[in-house]
């Protein structure tokens, strides 16, 4: 067969939410129901299900659904998804001692930090006693009170405050598989690959249990911690970093509510453990909640048992869904004429819900990036595979940040503080800011997954010993900062009276919509 010099088809192999939000993007795009474009074909299999444990999403995916023409109010009823202002970290700081042993990572300051740092002027003590987020952000205070970041009269995916959504995995995935191939032009196989065909290290085609050969140009692997194309088929290898992240398994159980009226978080919950943490997500007709565990300290089933009893009586009957996790990534993400996207390319334990956010990240980057001249793709794949490399590692980073600031002494706590599982980057970070705050000039490149107010929400929040002293001198503008710190108290007080709750807002939008922008 005479291998085509153009690209002129992609063909994805997998679903979930790794391929139909790729096969969206692409398709939106490439134009693709235009007959000159490149044409998106998705395969994917009846038999193997979905991990489906992703549930919470980063305020990007805001701007990935409007921009693939998605209606938020549509979105939110199909997925039962509800509103999210951020992280609740309990537990992290120590074992648990107080009702207080908490913090917030958020999603909005009230001072942009890149044009108004507040963050050493809290350090040197001018908000008080008052804690960073509390000094800082309106959302924990709304938080702590089950609050919406918007209200029925605002426009769809236009916030008073900043905010992200937590979904149903399999129903986003249900829902994006029907707006893709209904609206965007993008043609969908169900069946099987049992076989793949290459020659000299690029994908031809994949052979399929029903439709037989499935011709492509180029091909995106969605197929999970399998990895069928980039992985077993090109044979890229993965690179592990289990030992810098440890948990390798996590257990999950979804919980029906009680009351279908009742309160709803606002805020995904993550609670530490012995050897882990629990996510706790609140969505419009159930909670899920998962035990994420390292299996050198917990077995299986004491990890279950651990779950369940943070769960409560309600757990009693409910299965419990048991996930391997291979922490890691592949050496290169972009190999010849197929790129892995998703679980393929990579994981780490999904504590600041970094997964779809980076799915997201990939399939923009590949919709912009993917050229229609074959020679062209060395290129494409040297820029996609430098860029993608460096957000993975910087995502690691950033995770294995909370585990070395606890203060916590159980042996899995004890082996994440060791200073060998410590990457030397953030080493390095720590070291600076002991003694200087936090500086936009510590995240210069554009496409850093976690931005600076991320790192000071989770190092103030986390207690990091930090002395400002001898750089005292620079922060002169105490007046200005106690201002902005005042403005918290007045700006809550109004927000907290305006806005509905989670559940009244939701309520709400079964019978009427958001204005579309």
């Amino acid at each position: 067969m005479e291998i085509s010099n153009t690209i002129d088809s992609v063909v994805i192999v997998g679903g979930g939410t790794a391929g139909w939000l790729t096969a969206s993007k692409l398709a939106k795009k490439l134009n693709s129901h235009r007959e000159d474009a490149i044409s998106v074909t998705l395969i994917e299999s009846p038999d193997i299900p979905i991990v489906g444990v992703g549930e919470g999403t980063w305020p990007t995916m805001r701007k990935t659904l409007a921009e693939v023409g998605i209606d938020e109010t549509e979105f939110i009823r199909f997925c039962n998804a509800s509103f999210k202002q951020g992280s609740k970290f309990v537990n992290w700081k120590s074992a648990p001692a107080s009702s207080d042993n908490h913090y917030y990572h958020l999603f909005s300051s009230i001072v942009d930090p890149s044009e108004f740092n507040l963050s050493p002027y809290w350090s040197l003590g001018q908000a008080g006693e008052k804690t960073y987020a509390e000094s800082v952000s309106t959302q924990g205070y709304l938080s702590d009170l089950f609050k919406a970041p918007k209200a029925i009269s605002s426009k769809a995916y236009d916030g008073i405050q900043s905010y992200a959504y937590h979904l149903d995995a399999g129903k986003f995935s249900e829902f994006l598989k029907k707006h893709a191939t209904e609206k965007l032009g993008v043609k969908f196989l169900s069946c099987n690959v049992i076989d793949v065909n290459a020659d000299n290290g690029e994908i031809i085609s994949v052979y399929t249990d029903k439709f037989g050969e499935i011709n492509g140009d180029f091909f995106v692997d969605c197929t999970g911690f399998s990895c069928l194309l980039l992985g077993k088929t090109l044979g890229v290898p993965f690179k592990s970093v289990s030992d810098v992240l440890f948990t390798d398994h996590a257990v999950a159980i979804q919980v029906p509510y009680d009351d279908d009226n009742c309160d709803i978080h606002s805020c995904t919950i993550s609670t530490a453990q012995e050897a882990g943490w629990i996510w706790d997500i609140g969505l419009q007709n159930r909670r899920g909640v998962g035990h994420v565990y390292c299996s050198e300290f917990i077995s299986h089933e004491e990890a279950e048992q651990t779950l369940r009893a943070y769960i409560g009586e309600k757990a009693k009957d409910l299965p419990a869904k048991l996930v391997p996790m291979n922490v890691g990534y592949r050496e290169k993400f972009w190999h010849k004429n197929c790129v892995a996207v998703g679980l393929s390319a990579a994981f780490v334990e999904p504590l600041e819900a970094s997964a779809i956010f980076l799915v997201e990240a990939a399939s923009n980057m590949l919709s912009d990036q993917l050229p229609r001249d074959k020679s062209l793709l060395p290129l494409a794949a040297k820029k996609f595979n430098d860029s993608f490399q460096f957000r993975w590692n910087k995502t690691i980073d950033f995770i294995k940040l909370h585990y070395v600031l606890s203060k916590r002494d159980e042996p899995f706590w004890q082996k994440n503080k060791d200073p060998e599982s410590i990457p030397q980057s953030l080493k390095n970070s720590l070291l600076q800011w002991r003694s200087e705050p936090v500086s936009a000039y510590d995240f210069s490149h554009v496409y850093d997954p976690f931005p600076m107010e991320s790192y000071q929400y989770v190092l103030n929040g986390m207690a990091f010993e930090q002395d400002l002293s001898l750089s005292a001198a620079k922060y002169s503008e105490a007046e200005h900062a106690q201002k902005a710190f005042a403005q918290i108290d007045k700006v809550k007080d109004i927000l907290i009276k305006e806005l509905p709750t989670n559940r009244e807002l939701l309520n709400k939008l079964s019978s009427y919509s958001f204005t579309k922008v």
